[in-house]
Formats: C-alpha cells, sequence, structure tokens
C-alpha cells in the first residue's frame, strides 16, 4: 500500500504515516535549535561587550551612594556641632563669661552626663566663674571642690591641678553627678554636694532639715 489514498475528490490525501508526521515536525524543531543556537552566541557575545560596562556602572552606584552616605553623616556632624555652638554662645551671653569658658563648661558637663544648665549654675553660685576662688575652709576653683573629695575621686592629684580649668571642671561635675546617682532627689544631691554627704545623712537622721538656700538656688526654686 502506497503512502498516499485517494479521497473521494480522486486527489490525494496527505501522507499520515510515522515519516509524514516526522517531515512536518522535524522543520520546525531544528528551526527552534538554530534561533537556541544564534540566541546563545548572542547573548555570549551581548554579555562579552556589556558585562564590563554593567559591572563598572554597579561599582559607579555603588560609589555613590556610600559618597552620599558619608555626606549624609558629615552634615549630620555639622547640624550637632552648629546647635552645640549656639548653645555655648547663649551660655557666654547670659553669664556674661568668656566663650571659651563658656565651651569648656559645656563640653565637660555633656561628658560628666550633667545638664549644662546645672553645671553653669553650680560654677556661677560657687565661685562667681573664678578660677582661683578659694573659700575659708579650702575649696578651691571653679566648682569649689576640696582637695580631700578631689582625691577620693582621682586619688594622688594634687592641690595645684585643681586651679587647672578643665580638671577642676571635670571633677567637680564627676562628683555632683555622684550625688545625683546616690539621691534620687536633685535638692538632697545638691545639698550633699555642698555640705557634705555626711552632714546631710546627720540631719536626716535627727529629723533635720538639711536645706541652707544653696540647692534653690541652682534649681531656681524657693526653699
Amino acid at each position: 500500500m502506497s503512502d498516499r489514498d485517494e479521497n473521494p475528490t480522486g486527489g490525494p490525501t496527505p501522507r499520515s504515516g510515522p515519516r509524514a508526521r516526522l517531515r512536518r515536525i522535524g522543520l520546525p524543531r531544528t528551526a527552534l535549535a538554530a534561533l537556541a543556537v544564534l540566541a546563545a552566541a548572542n547573548f555570549g557575545a551581548w554579555k562579552l561587550a556589556v558585562g564590563p560596562r554593567l559591572a563598572g556602572l554597579t561599582s559607579a552606584v555603588a560609589d555613590r551612594d556610600e559618597r552620599l552616605r558619608e555626606a549624609e553623616g558629615d552634615l549630620s556632624v555639622a547640624r550637632h556641632e552648629m546647635a552645640r555652638l549656639e548653645s555655648v554662645i547663649a551660655y557666654s551671653e547670659a553669664f556674661d563669661i568668656p566663650a571659651d569658658l563658656a565651651s569648656a563648661i559645656h563640653r565637660i558637663a555633656r561628658a560628666e552626663n550633667l545638664d549644662p544648665d546645672m553645671a553653669f549654675r553650680l560654677v556661677q553660685i560657687e565661685s562667681g566663674f573664678r578660677q582661683r576662688a578659694v573659700s575659708p575652709i579650702g575649696a578651691v576653683g571653679y566648682t569649689q571642690l576640696l582637695p580631700s573629695t578631689a582625691a577620693w575621686l582621682e586619688p594622688g592629684i594634687t592641690e595645684d591641678r585643681l586651679f587647672d580649668r578643665d580638671t577642676n571642671l571635670r571633677l567637680g561635675f564627676r562628683y555632683l553627678r555622684r550625688m545625683l546617682d546616690r539621691y534620687d532627689d536633685p535638692q538632697l544631691a545638691l545639698l550633699a554636694y555642698n555640705r557634705g554627704p555626711g552632714v546631710v545623712q546627720a540631719m536626716l537622721a535627727r529629723g533635720e532639715d538639711p536645706r541652707n538656700g544653696f540647692a534653690g538656688r541652682i534649681l531656681g526654686t524657693a526653699e
């Protein structure tokens, strides 16, 4: 029997055997395979041509993002420093003191975790912003720190060093910070700074009022 049969119209019928089916699908498969090979070749060529440029562009974008982050960080630092300078100038004008002294008080108060407002008022009331102030009982410098208290805070320190601006401010503010940490009440902490914690504790134990006006002057409250 032949691969074709006569149909009722007298024309040949399409081949329907295995060879006919292979012939019908063979050409499209070959074309697809050829297209796949061509596409792979073109992609390889594109990758060789464009790949380095794409890598360079990716690197450039990463570098730009890094520079942007650095610029944002620098801007944040600049804003913080501007705010600090504005605060220092305001304190300098408010207390009528040199800007370098106001800057030192502000900087060291922050370093010792002390409110700058309290720090400025402490120095104002204790010494009147006089670096070499000495009290009748021997308290010295801006913060009127006793040498014995300073030696407790920093063993081996000499009295001469207590007249150094930054040293005196640092130890005086540190001592007040410790009193604030010891007492829940800022008023008691300031009284302990001024009168000594032993005196304050003894008076409280006897039922006496240790207030002497010092804490109220710093806190801006009536006692």
